[in-house]
């Protein structure tokens, strides 16, 4: 299937999208209903209209309780009250998503379907708590008897005595927390330069693969013998009845692949696809090292790789090199090349954490030479082109016409007969004919013919050779092993002049993808700056808004501290993701501040911030807990197939969710009453920016 309106199938990141944004789903609504429900319960409390007159006449608008309004009334009102907060709070959500889009490569194309569905997701939602939820609150809550009642619930009542300790030490020491906060934001910052770094989350696939690898030049039938070694051993392996704990369910091979494959390869190479039992009670690291130096014993000389078939794919993808990391030495001479890329192979074999370094397969393998003399060529009156293009023909062939037999047809291929194409002592005697009718000539009167030996094949890249050095990491991060790779091909590997070391790999892309979400982390920001100030035409009420992003990085990065998890795009995501959220809350919190002033008469008293923080608990409360419940599922069975990807995001999202909302009530009360004094009146005499759109609306 596919999501309506777009060419995204229904897959594991679309999913992914959906769950991320489950929780956050009905908190639109819950900030509408809540608002309701209080303004229904304040309603209640006041005494009929008519109970309210003077002389059964004029109403009494002395009177202390006041008069009591229709339901229909109230619940508009209510939701109107609301209604910027929610409108401009989903924007800021939605806006830090939509740099995602800006991805490029294989991070691209994983988190945009992720951010297609979670977008969606979120608009839905806010269109439903815009029309239908009003309506079902004026036609459900009036008859709660919940709404009747005047005091809150225990549980309600007990947070707000939490928090009403948290919000009075905010106003009492408000510069003391920030400089709090601002420490633990840079012990954040340093917990995060000491976290290990890859490209994507390791994926567990419930299968294998080995990569084998035959020197240069090697037959179909050798590759098949050293391939029958090995399945012997991977069957000794494998579940049966006579090894019920055998960690192997089944295994498939191939040897090469066909020239038109996108991944065509000769036959001196092999791979296999192992399925993993996954009753075995041993990890399976251990299991992949104890098969890996098994089957090297197996069969010596063959270069063997371990790796999976998703892992696999994702790097070939990434650089064309199937590893994580490929070291690139370029040059001209390739006997440098090769004497370089054995020193380098040398270093990186003590390096820890990483697997046996393959040099590029290139070997001296045995060759027919044919060096035409430019004298002799000349004195015949004959080209090198043309004398080359005879030489092919003789050998390889030539298609001259089609033989048609019934309704196949077959191409008519000229060339030397079997024995004469392999004879190469005697290929100096093939008749060459001169221009102009003038005769013909023998090669050797050409030409200088002998066997040598050369380079089975010459890699460029960027119009220069080149050769690779790969290996994949184990057990350890991408960018420690590579900055220790690079430090030590620095220090041990003297490069001559014109040649150069490059790296590669899955590498490459997680520092460029670092660098690009960065700068969209940047652009989120100054999107969301521009957004409140179109609701708070105030640099300090906005400025105070965006503390959340700090608190909520503090959370982040915890939460991937204590979950060991080291730092990918996907957790990266996962902060992006975190900013929108956290700083809706602090949307909520001010525009109530503002309407206690300009709606209910509040002075901007330490008092008003207090009671705006604690009539807000209940919204800022139940939002945090949705968002963070909906993700405890990805974050508990985050290690399952499938999952990986989606694992860092919920991690980060969840722990950040934490902070920033604990921080919501002990910071953003004290930085409000701090440093917001004028700007907060002017603007509750003046209305913001919002509330001056919805009256134009209405």
């Amino acid at each position: 299937g596919h999501i309506t309106g777009t060419h995204l199938s229904i897959n594991v990141m679309t999913l992914g999208g959906i769950a991320v944004a489950m929780g956050e789903l009905v908190d639109d609504a819950i900030v509408d209903v809540e608002n309701i429900f209080r303004r229904l319960k304040e309603n209640n409390c006041r005494l009929p209209i008519e109970d309210c007159r003077l002389n059964n006449d004029e109403p009494n608008l002395q009177s202390p309780i006041g008069s009591r309004k229709s339901n229909l009334v109230v619940v508009y009102e209510a939701s109107i009250e609301i209604r910027s907060a929610i409108v401009f709070g989903t924007a800021v959500v939605i806006l830090v998503f939509l740099p995602l889009f800006a991805l490029s490569g294989v991070e691209g194309r994983l988190f945009a379907p992720l951010g297609v569905a979670y977008i969606v997701s979120i608009l839905a939602s806010l269109v439903v708590s815009l029309t239908v939820t009003p309506v079902l609150s004026w036609y459900l809550l009036p008859q709660s008897k919940a709404t009747h009642v005047e005091h809150d619930g225990v549980l309600l009542r007990f947070f707000k005595w939490g928090a009403g300790y948290l919000i009075r030490l905010s106003t009492a020491r408000p510069l003391s927390l920030m400089l709090l906060t601002w420490l633990m934001v840079a012990y954040a910052g340093w917990e995060l330069s000491r976290l290990g770094r890859n490209f994507l989350p390791q994926f567990d696939e419930g299968s294998v693969q080995i990569n084998l690898t035959l020197p240069p030049g090697s037959s179909l039938n050798a590759s098949n013998q050293v391939s029958a070694v090995l399945d012997k051993k991977l069957q000794e392996m494998q579940k049966s009845d006579k090894n019920p704990d055998g960690a192997i369910l089944h295994f498939v091979r191939r040897t090469g692949r066909a020239e038109m494959d996108e991944h065509a390869s000769p036959v001196n190479t092999g791979e296999y696809i192992l399925s993993m039992n996954p009753d075995v009670q041993s990890h399976r690291e251990e299991i992949l090292k104890k098969l890996l130096a098994e089957l090297g014993e197996e069969a010596p000389g063959v270069d063997i790789e371990v790796e999976q078939p998703l892992a696999h794919l994702i790097s070939h993808m990434v650089s064309g090199v199937y590893a994580q990391i490929a070291i690139k030495i370029h040059g001209d001479d390739l006997d440098t090349l090769q004497q370089l890329s054995e020193q380098v192979k040398q270093n990186l074999q003590t390096v820890p954490g990483l697997t046996p370094p393959i040099i590029e397969p290139i070997r001296q393998t045995e060759e027919l030479h044919i060096r035409l003399r430019s004298d002799d060529l000349a004195f015949h009156g004959v080209t090198r082109a043309y004398v080359a293009q005879i030489v092919q023909t003789a050998l390889q062939g030539e298609v001259v016409s089609q033989v048609l037999e019934g309704q196949r047809r077959f191409d008519l291929l000229v060339r030397l007969e079997e024995n004469y194409r392999t004879d190469y002592a005697n290929l100096g005697r093939l008749r060459i004919d001169l221009p102009n009718d003038r005769g013909q000539i023998e090669l050797r009167e050409l030409a200088d013919i002998g066997e040598g030996s050369g380079a089975n094949a010459v890699n460029r890249e960027n119009a220069r050779r080149r050769i690779v050095i790969r290996c994949n990491t184990q057990d350890r991060d991408l960018a420690s092993a590579v900055a220790e790779i690079q430090q030590r091909v620095q220090n041990n590997v003297v490069l001559p002049e014109g040649y150069f070391v490059e790296y590669g790999g899955q590498f490459e892309s997680q520092q460029s993808a670092t660098r690009t979400i960065g700068v969209l982390a940047a652009i989120s920001v100054v999107g969301m700056f521009v957004v409140l100030m179109i609701l708070f035409p105030s640099v300090r009420v906005v400025l105070q808004i965006l503390n959340a992003l700090p608190t909520a990085f503090i959370g982040g990065v915890l939460a991937l501290v204590i979950t060991n998890q080291t730092l990918t795009v996907a957790s990266l995501v996962g902060f992006i993701s975190l900013g929108g959220i956290a700083v809706r809350n602090g949307i909520l919190l001010v525009t109530h501040y503002f309407h206690l002033m300009k709606e209910e008469g509040e002075d901007f008293t330490k008092a008003m911030v207090v009671r705006g923080s604690l009539e807000r608990l209940a919204p800022v409360l139940m939002t945090a807990l949705t968002a963070g419940i909906g993700l405890i599922p990805l974050v508990l069975g985050g290690q399952e197939p499938g999952r990986e990807i989606l694992y860092p995001v919920a991690t980060v999202i969840l722990g950040g969710l934490v902070t920033s909302t604990f921080c919501e009530f002990l910071i953003h009360p004290g930085l409000f009453w701090k440093f917001s004094g004028q700007d907060a009146m002017k603007l509750a005499k003046m209305g913001s920016g919002a509330d001056e759109l919805a009256d134009a609306h209405d």
